[in-house]
């Protein structure tokens, strides 16, 4: 057991009623997880207000109530603390009670809207072959060394976090490779870690469904940099207008790196193919597997911030050489008959569709079809449903417009909304199909030898969510057993 006064350290307390001495067993926010002598934090969440589980959570066993509000009707034996934010509060007594694991670690935070998971998940993969023992916290998997811990968030909570960080240093891990969400930094699930570094990829128009505006994207991203200490150090895209936003009231060391502009880490693509990418980086030349400009940027990132660690020049290109893309983003299969190629890629924003499909447009022939299946999420940013729609159609010769993660929407509106803005030119193109297996079914029948279909917008998902049910899908698995019919 734990003191209360230990886990409240560096918490600013506006009000305290009861006794901040007593022995406490755990800490929850969920008041259903609440055991006997348990602390109650009370956050308020988009949905739900923990506020009005108080009562609750003290029938089921919790001592100590934490809030931005003590209630009208005190119970004795129980202890109340008032915070000005209960979300804030949480994450440091979340640090507090599992003895701040992150400073026995050194964390590394990637954010930006495109290109988190790559970045995150190459890095750890770089510093696994490179014979360190490594965490990741990522969307597609949270991993300590080569165990997996199924992975529910991009950034998981501040419970959620902390355990798995003392997890990490129970297996000797040395470095967290993390993906940092706008949700994440605006909910305060990072308050507490301390960071040695923060990555910055990109900034365009996602998650206004949750932020409202731009700008309060913008400074969600942009308050993670501002957060970080003086010992760490921020590595920013300068090619990205927004880069060097990131950096402006930072208190850490700044670098950057890019493709077009004056940086500390430059490159440049020397070949772009589907059998790969070249580059020169830094006076040296490295050929990679990995395809796009993306993730010459991707792979840039990684280089920037493993030399910024302190790890050897050479050691990190030929690392960099061998690694792989991670899954579902531009992740392509070919018909052995047909060479047919077929590429997954998570693609969900406007911004990460088009890179997408300028770097399909940059290594194409010309002579081939490019058919391209694009759905929107159900219960999030309507806005981008036409925008996503209209680039399929600009850089593609077939479209099929079709079901993602409907959630509680109806599949065929929002595919109707993707078409409000469709010129009588685009229109010929597309082709609707609400069920999205037989989408891609369609997609691989309409194909001919060598032509291109790229199935966007799930990437390494294995479920499709529909009226608050997750099924089983899996847009690879479906591809290859197409291929494998037509095949025949």
């Amino acid at each position: 057991m734990k003191l209360l006064k230990d886990i409240l350290y560096k918490v600013a307390l506006l009000e305290v009623a009861g006794d901040t001495s007593v022995p406490i067993c755990n800490i929850c926010f969920d008041s259903r997880q609440i055991k006997q002598g348990d602390v109650f934090v009370a956050t308020r969440g988009v949905a739900t207000d923990g506020h009005q589980y108080i009562e609750k959570a003290i029938s089921l066993g919790a001592i100590i109530i934490v809030g931005e509000e003590i209630p009208a009707k005190l119970h004795d034996q129980i202890t109340y603390i008032k915070v000005a934010d209960s979300s804030y509060a949480l994450g440091i007594m979340a640090a507090n009670y599992y003895d701040d694991p992150s400073t026995k670690l050194k964390v590394i935070g990637v954010t930006g809207t495109n290109g988190k998971t790559s970045v995150a998940t190459l890095l750890f993969r770089m510093y696994q072959h490179m014979g360190y023992s490594v965490g990741l916290i990522s969307t597609v998997e949270n991993k300590i060394n080569k165990d997996i811990i199924p992975s529910t968030h991009t950034t998981p909570d501040a419970l959620q976090l902390n355990q798995l960080f003392t997890q990490m240093i129970d297996h000797g891990c040395e470095y967290c490779f993390m993906e940092v969400s706008s949700h994440a930094i605006h909910q305060e699930r990072i308050a507490g870690i301390k960071f040695v570094a923060g990555i910055f990829t990109n900034l365009t128009h996602d998650h206004l469904d949750y932020h409202k505006t731009f700008k309060d994207y913008l400074n969600a991203k942009k308050r993670f940099f501002d957060d970080l200490s003086s010992n760490a150090f921020a590595i920013t895209n300068c090619d990205d207008k927004n880069g060097f936003v990131m950096l402006q009231n930072t208190k850490a060391k700044k670098l950057t790196y890019a493709l077009k502009s004056p940086a500390n880490f430059k490159a440049k693509i020397l070949e772009n193919t589907f059998l790969g990418l070249s580059l020169n980086i830094d006076g040296q030349e490295l050929h990679t597997s990995m395809i796009g400009e993306f993730n010459a940027y991707n792979l840039l990132a990684v280089y920037a911030t493993a030399l910024s660690l302190g790890t050897e020049k050479m050691e990190v290109l030929k690392a960099l050489s061998i690694l792989k893309s991670a899954e579902g983003r531009f992740d392509y299969i070919v018909s052995l008959q047909q060479k047919v190629i077929g590429i997954i890629d998570y693609a969900h924003t406007p911004d990460a569709l088009l890179k997408v499909l300028e770097t399909i447009k940059g290594i194409r022939t010309g002579n081939e079809q490019l058919i391209s299946l694009v759905g929107c999420g159900g219960d999030r940013d309507t806005a981008k449903r036409p925008i996503m729609a209209g680039v399929a159609c600009d850089f593609s010769d077939r479209v099929i417009l079709t079901s993602d993660n409907p959630r509680s929407e109806e599949p065929s509106e929002i595919i109707e909304q993707m078409t409000l803005t469709l010129n009588p030119v685009q229109k010929k193109k597309v082709l609707s199909i609400v069920d999205r297996k037989e989408a891609i079914r369609t997609a691989c029948a309409l194909a001919q030898s060598g032509d291109i279909i790229l199935i966007a917008g799930k990437g390494h998902e294995k479920y499709q969510e529909i009226k608050g049910v997750k099924y089983p899908f899996d847009d690879k698995s479906i591809l290859t057993e197409t291929f494998k019919e037509l095949d025949k």
